[in-house]
């Protein structure tokens, strides 16, 4: 099931990268949007909670402890 975690991310790195470059109402950008929240869906229905595909800073700190 990490995998369904990695393809989030992934998707949602890719779409935020589309965003910089192209803007929100290019169709590049809104097709890595809806792949990325159905990558998301898909791991919070295997159930994967959210902050584990977005952690806060906070989070990220007190896990590398």
């Amino acid at each position: 099931m990490p995998h369904r975690i990695r393809a989030a991310r992934a998707a949602q790195y890719l779409a935020v990268r589309a965003l910089t470059a192209h803007g929100l109402a290019h169709p590049l950008t809104l097709a890595l949007l809806a792949a990325a929240s159905t990558a998301a869906a898909r791991a919070w229905d295997r159930g994967h909670p959210v902050d584990t595909i977005h952690t806060a800073p906070g989070q990220r700190a007190r896990r590398a402890r």
